[in-house]
């Protein structure tokens, strides 16, 4: 059995134990931060944290105490693990957070001024059902809801995934349809062909 894991992995509950930690973790996590604040909750995992080791570090001490041992320091081999990032990961992680940020600002421009009547229209569509989402959910339930979806989504598609095929390819013929007569009415907002 191997160490190492993928997200996908986890996502799809290839190995149980490490995708429910996962699962419950973050649950837990955003359900406690749905009840207390951020400082909060980060204080009490650090005082949580902090007590296990100190109590393990205690413990391993009278331990070697009453047997008379010198193993030494029980995480010495974490003290010794590095824990830096090189120049060239920092500039790396730069250069991709860069080039996210240079792409996001290029297609919001694009959006906000209208470089493509329906593309922005379909952007102005989005943020109007969003403010209705909005008032409906705030920020915490809607990423309870996305984690939930993250964790169960994958498992239920891979097994009725024929079926959610099929009705996905209605669906989008019916929006095609739709965006096509829409576009038809709009003047100047027919697509480029393509």
């Amino acid at each position: 059995m191997t160490a190492s894991f993928s997200v996908m992995e986890l996502l799809y509950w290839r190995n149980l134990k490490q995708s429910g930690f996962v699962f419950g973790s973050l649950l837990l996590l955003l359900f406690s931060l749905t009840q207390f604040s951020v400082v909060s909750v980060v204080a009490y995992l650090a005082l949580a944290a902090l007590s296990t080791t100190i109590s393990f570090r205690v413990y391993k001490s009278v331990l070697q105490a009453v047997q008379k041992t010198d193993e030494g320091h029980p995480f010495k081999a974490y003290l010794e693990v590095e824990m830096s990032l090189s120049h060239d990961q920092m500039q790396k992680y730069a250069e991709n957070a860069q080039y996210y940020i240079n792409s996001t600002l290029k297609e919001l421009r694009r959006l906000f001024l209208v470089q493509d009547l329906v593309d922005s229209l379909k952007f102005a569509v989005l943020m109007w059902l969003l403010t209705y989402l909005g008032a409906l959910f705030n920020g915490l339930t809607l990423l309870i809801m996305v984690v939930v979806s993250m964790f169960s989504m994958p498992v239920v598609y891979e097994k009725y995934q024929a079926q959610i095929d099929q009705y996905l390819a209605l669906i989008r013929t019916q929006v095609n349809s739709v965006v096509g007569k829409i576009q038809e009415k709009i003047p100047g907002a027919k697509r480029k062909a393509e």
